[in-house]
């Protein structure tokens, strides 16, 4: 996957530098710095039957700095590449029902299915690197698209396990009681076995609301779960998809 992501990079990177030699002039290019917010969380899809009710959620602050630079190909069309420094993160309670799961209790590490609640709490910070295509709509509308890379700068994903009970390595097997009290629940932690790049694809739109201003809407669509593909510790894959809701200046 590394392999593939890093030709994507060079073929995005190439087209971009040969458009703005072969199309435009530097004249032409058109920068804004951006800040926005993100809102999403990082699920399975679809929801596992093993996974019974989403209790609750709870946004974290997840908030985007970052510059675009987009060259305009013609009126119409134009490409465009970003550099954003972003975190993404949520904390959820599910309730599971023979979900299998990796936990400590105690001194003890064990692994087997659980049927319980669920506390998660995600957490990545990291640079993510947007190529879009650009399609410019009357004169304040710009929509956008195209693949983007992220590079995890920090990263967590941790929890508890309570008010249920764990059946040991298989679903007969010995059953391990957990409460709903420090001592009494299990705990879990992954935050080493959690990608370094992420790949996936986002669209948005930007409005320009003054000559310089504007606010935008993008939804980022993880196609790469969080956890290697060999990690099976957690069961299904668990894929980040955020909508970043945020407001443009236009610096040239």
């Amino acid at each position: 996957m590394k392999k593939i992501i890093a030709y994507i990079i060079f073929i995005a990177t190439s087209l971009f530098i040969g458009s703005t030699t072969q199309a435009a002039t530097l004249d032409s290019l058109q920068l804004k710095a951006r800040v926005g917010y993100n809102i999403g969380g990082t699920t399975p899809i679809p929801l596992p039957e093993t996974i019974r009710s989403i209790d609750s959620y709870s946004l974290t602050p997840s908030f985007m700095v970052g510059i675009d630079a987009m060259l305009p190909l013609n009126p119409k069309w134009g490409i465009l590449a970003g550099l954003h420094f972003e975190n993404k993160g949520m904390k959820t309670t599910a309730t599971t029902k023979a979900y299998y799961m990796e936990v400590v209790k105690g001194d003890q590490k064990m692994a087997g299915l659980f049927s319980g609640r669920v506390d998660q709490k995600v957490k990545q910070w990291m640079l993510t690197v947007p190529v879009q295509a650009t399609l410019t709509l009357g004169r304040k509308v710009m929509l956008k698209g195209g693949p983007y890379v992220s590079f995890l700068l920090n990263k967590e994903f941790s929890g508890i396990a309570y008010d249920g009970y764990l059946r040991k390595d298989t679903p007969t097997g010995a059953k391990i009681l957990m409460g709903n009290k420090e001592g009494e629940w299990a705990t879990y932690e992954f935050n080493d076995d959690m990608r370094s790049v992420q790949f996936g694809l986002g669209i948005g739109v930007d409005w320009q609301v003054h000559k310089r201003f504007g606010v935008s809407a993008d939804l980022n669509w993880g196609l790469t779960g969080i956890f290697p593909g060999d990690f099976k510790t957690v069961e299904q894959t668990l894929y980040p998809v955020y909508g970043t809701i945020g407001v443009f200046y236009r610096l040239k």
